[in-house]
C-alpha cells in the first residue's frame, strides 16, 4: 500500500477493530478509511464493488470473514470476476484479490469448511494457499500485483511462527516449494497441513522412513513439473488436503500425478482428506472429521510396508 495507491482494502470489521483474526490491525491508522473501508455485511455487495473498482484501475484486496461466507457472493467471483477478461476479449483486467481464511477450527459446521475446491474449477481465477508466514506475505505481494482475479486462502490457526524479511520480496504463483527433503515418499500438501506433514516426518524419521514435503503453495497455476520431479525421486505419494474427500483437492492432484507421472510410481497415491460430513462444534468430534497426523503417518506406513 505504500508502494502503490491504487491498492485499498475492504470488508467487514477491517478497520478500528482490526479484522476477525487482527490480520488487518493498524492498517486504518497508517492510510486512513478511505483506503481501509469497513462494509456493511454484504459480500455481495462489497465484493461486487470490489470487482468494479478493479475494472476502473484500482488494486482492492477484500477480506471475507470466513470462507464459509464466499457462498454469499459466488456470482460476483465466479460469473464476474472470472469471466469478465475473457467476455471483453482480454481488452480489461480485474486485479481483485480475495483474502478469506478457512480450516476447520471449532465453528461449527459453516464457518469451518474448506472451500477451496470450488475454486480451481472456474476459470479465470488463480488459487493460492500460503502455508508459512514467509510464504503469506511473498505470495500476496505477488497477487496483488497480478491482474487477474486471486483467491488467496488462509488458514484460521494463525499460530504458526516464522521469520519474514522486513525488505521486500515476492514469490512466483505456480511455484512450489519442498519443506523437507526425503527420498521414500511424497507428501503433497497446502496451508496447514504441511506443517502436519513435517510433524509426520519428525515421527517417521525415527522409524527410518525418509519422506519428502512439498508445500504446492498455490493450487491454480499448480507446479507440475515440481510434483513429477518430487514423485521420480521418491516412487511413492500422499496427497493431504483438509476439505472433505469427495471432489476435493486431491482428487485432481492425484489424476495430475497420473496422467505424468503414472510410470515412476512403485505404489497406488495414498489419500488424506475429511470425512464427508459436516464439521462439528465439539473439538473432540472435529478431531474425528478432519485429517491430523496420525492420519498422514498411517497413510505413509501403508505406502513402505
Amino acid at each position: 500500500m505504500l508502494r502503490d495507491e491504487r491498492i485499498f482494502v475492504m470488508g467487514e470489521d477491517i478497520g478500528e477493530y482490526g479484522g476477525q483474526y487482527k490480520v488487518t490491525e493498524g492498517l486504518v491508522k497508517e492510510f486512513g478509511e478511505s483506503r481501509v473501508r469497513d462494509t456493511p455485511i454484504s459480500e455481495a455487495g462489497f465484493v461486487g464493488a470490489a470487482v468494479g473498482a478493479a475494472l476502473t484501475g484500482m488494486r482492492p484486496v477484500v477480506e471475507i470473514m470466513f470462507n464459509d461466507f464466499l457462498t454469499c457472493c459466488m456470482d460476483q467471483i465466479v460469473n464476474a470476476a472470472a469471466k469478465t477478461k475473457y467476455v471483453h476479449g482480454g481488452g480489461v483486467s480485474v486485479p481483485v484479490v480475495i483474502r478469506t481464511p478457512g480450516g476447520a477450527r471449532c465453528g461449527g459446521p459453516v464457518h469451518s469448511q474448506c472451500l477451496e475446491s470450488w475454486f480451481i474449477h472456474v476459470p479465470g481465477l488463480k488459487v493460492v494457499m500460503p502455508s508459512s508466514p514467509y510464504d503469506a506475505k511473498g505470495l500476496l505481494k505477488t497477487a496483488i500485483r497480478d491482474d487477474s482475479p486471486v483467491m488467496f486462502f488462509e488458514h484460521k490457526e494463525y499460530t504458526i511462527k516464522g521469520e519474514v524479511p522486513e525488505e521486500e520480496y515476492t514469490i512466483p504463483l505456480g511455484r512450489a516449494d519442498i519443506k523437507r527433503e526425503g527420498s521414500d515418499v511424497t507428501v503433497l500438501a497446502t496451508s496447514r497441513n504441511v506443517f502436519r506433514a513435517l510433524e509426520a516426518g519428525e515421527e517417521l524419521e525415527k522409524q527410518g522412513i525418509n519422506i519428502e514435503v512439498l508445500d504446492l503453495r498455490t493450487l491454480v497455476p499448480l507446479d507440475k513439473e515440481a510434483i513429477v520431479d518430487s514423485i521420480k525421486k521418491t516412487k511413492r505419494a500422499v496427497v493431504v488436503e483438509e476439505g472433505v474427500k469427495t471432489g476435493g483437492v486431491g482428487a485432481e492432484i492425484i489424476a495430475v500425478i497420473m496422467e505424468n507421472a503414472f510410470d515412476y510410481l512403485d505404489a497406488p497415491v495414498e489419500r488424506v482428506a475429511a470425512l464427508d460430513a459436516p464439521i462439528p462444534n465439539s473439538m473432540e468430534l472435529m478431531n474425528q472429521i478432519i485429517p491430523g497426523k496420525g492420519h498422514i503417518v498411517d497413510a505413509i506406513r501403508k505406502l513402505v510396508q
